[in-house]
């Protein structure tokens, strides 16, 4: 499916938003992804196409992707992406996906974000606001430093629970420091009863909580996991 860039929007130094009106109804779930394909002439090892996960809400107007771009070694494709002004064309695939919120809608929900991975964690808690739905959730939003937290005036202004941790956090900092483990997830009441846990970001991550919570008696058809592909843990 054709879409226009309508706008961009810088969140922090390395982060953007990008907001696209498709040329049709583009219909999808809270927390789904979607593939976009740029018009490279000159595309890196991997080609013109990347996964996204969305950033918006179907209760938005337009569709939206947040990214981070490397200030070191950043991908050809990003370079393109950063560069691109509004009225761009590019191609979105049809939104897919199953890390959205349950049916459920009694089910206790813990939602684990690292870096980047916060994307469908925004779009569901957006789709929540927006529609008047309480869902019980607590959120645990881990950075290296405040500079890479987005969305933060969405989060302590709903009625979830809000936890943000910080790597390297600035002196005046109230919230939590250091490294989110396993050992805070498994800690929460109630954790090993009915309780889903989603997690987002880096792989390497999303791979160590994956393991470590089934270990903690979590089963796994109680474990939702998103990857972002690209991202090492350094970037939380």
């Amino acid at each position: 499916m054709k879409a226009t860039i309508i706008r961009k929007e810088q969140e922090t130094p390395n982060i953007h938003t990008f907001y696209f009106k498709t040329e049709k109804e583009f219909n999808y779930i809270a927390g789904q992804f979607t593939e976009i394909q740029l018009p490279l002439s000159n595309p890196d090892e991997r080609g013109n196409k990347r996964w996204f996960t969305l950033s918006s809400s179907p209760t938005e107007e337009f569709v939206s992707i947040t990214t981070r771009l490397d200030p070191v070694k950043p991908s050809a494709f990003k370079q393109a992406l950063f560069h691109l002004e509004s009225g761009a064309q590019i191609t979105l695939a049809e939104p897919m996906g199953d890390f959205v919120l349950p049916k459920q809608k009694d089910t206790s929900l813990i939602f684990i974000a690292g870096g980047i991975g916060i994307t469908p964690m925004r779009s569901m808690i957006k789709w929540l606001s927006d529609t008047n739905e309480h869902r019980d959730i607590t959120l645990y939003y881990a950075a290296k430093v405040m500079e890479d937290m987005v969305f933060l005036d969405l989060f302590q202004n709903t009625d979830i629970k809000f936890e943000p941790i910080l790597g390297s956090p600035p002196s005046d900092w109230q919230g939590m420091t250091g490294r989110l483990t396993s050992k805070t997830i498994m800690s929460l009441p109630n954790v090993l009863d009915n309780t889903l846990v989603y997690i987002s970001g880096p792989e390497p991550m999303v791979e160590t909580f994956n393991t470590e919570l089934q270990q903690g008696g979590i089963p796994e058809h109680r474990l939702v996991m998103d990857y972002f592909p690209g991202y090492t843990e350094q970037n939380i």
